[in-house]
């Protein structure tokens, strides 16, 4: 990468080594953004890429617990 880009970037959809992170901002090199699954479904949300919204429900059970005989 080093004389032909700015910055890169790594995607995945697992997450990277502190060995990995430390490489990634290594003084004397070019910067390279890593992006692992929890920061690439924050994108994928913040933009709604690809995702419709949906609102779910949880029942709560001791609502009912009065309504016992």
């Amino acid at each position: 990468m080093q004389g032909r880009a700015d910055k890169g970037i790594i995607l995945t959809t697992g997450t990277f080594t502190s060995e990995a992170r430390k490489e990634a901002i290594r003084d004397g090199v070019p910067a390279i953004e890593l992006v692992d699954r929890d920061k690439l479904i924050e994108m994928f949300e913040r933009l709604e890429l690809g995702l419709r919204q949906r609102i779910a429900f949880e029942v709560d059970t001791s609502f009912f617990d009065q309504f016992v005989l």
